[in-house]
């Protein structure tokens, strides 16, 4: 189900810029001020939890958890009112309202968090397994290859530029566990890597690695973009520390 499918959502960008006044984090990529990331973040969020079946709808309101908190680190939920406009989405985007708020007004049963994670140690990379990139899917695809620096692209050394990155990287690794950063997507979690193709410790684009079946190896499915890999990242955790920025 579609955020835009189930709601109509009035004035949206007032609406998300009120949720980004609420939950104060970086939610636009450079200076654009256009909050493009936490747009995404709620539309995807939306469309998992109603997967999961955790989108409330009674008969006076509808109600779902953003995964999202204000500076008290409480918690944020979109509350929606029935549409009286006929013909129209069911539902009507009232705001954004912290637990504290729809107690008040005796809305008792709140609805939890989307889950992403069903085994913990999917998140962390595991450095002594080998990664095997998906050399076919990232330089022949049309538009993969698009996603490769220029110098990297038109050079009939890329492989080798590739390989050497990806030297680097496994040492950054190795150093600090963490520089992998789990994304979700396509109902699976994914381990992102930096790949740094120009400058060392300048990543141009995020690997997104999954372990193979039998656990021995992770497969590099493909690249992504900073900004692509970072949509896929914030929708299990702020990023505010990573080498992925906004």
């Amino acid at each position: 189900m579609n955020l835009f499918d189930f709601t109509y959502c009035g004035n949206y960008n007032r609406q998300i810029q009120n949720l980004a006044r609420i939950a104060p984090e970086k939610w636009s990529f450079g200076d654009s001020g256009d909050n493009g990331i936490l747009k995404g973040y709620l539309e995807n969020t939306f469309r998992r939890l109603y997967e999961e079946g955790k989108v409330t709808e009674e008969k006076e309101y509808a109600l779902f958890h953003t995964g999202l908190f204000n500076q008290y680190y409480q918690p944020i939920y979109a509350y929606f009112v029935p549409n009286v406009v006929p013909d129209r989405q069911k539902w009507f985007l009232e705001g954004f309202y912290t637990d504290y708020s729809l107690l008040k007004i005796k809305i008792k049963d709140l609805p939890p968090r989307a889950s992403y994670v069903e085994n913990p140690s999917d998140l962390v990379f595991d450095t002594k397994l080998p990664v095997v990139p998906q050399y076919e899917h990232i330089f022949d695809d049309e538009e993969n290859v698009q996603r490769l620096p220029a110098a990297v692209r038109e050079s009939g050394m890329r492989v080798q530029l590739f390989d050497g990155a990806l030297q680097q990287t496994r040492r950054i690794l190795e150093s600090d566990y963490k520089a992998a950063i789990p994304q979700y997507y396509n109902h699976s979690i994914q381990l992102l890597i930096p790949i740094c193709l120009q400058n060392p410790g300048v990543p141009d684009l995020a690997l997104a690695c999954m372990k193979t079946p039998d656990g021995t190896k992770y497969l590099g499915r493909t690249c992504l973009t900073l900004r692509m890999a970072y949509h896929n990242a914030r929708l299990l955790a702020r990023l505010d520390t990573s080498w992925l920025r906004a």
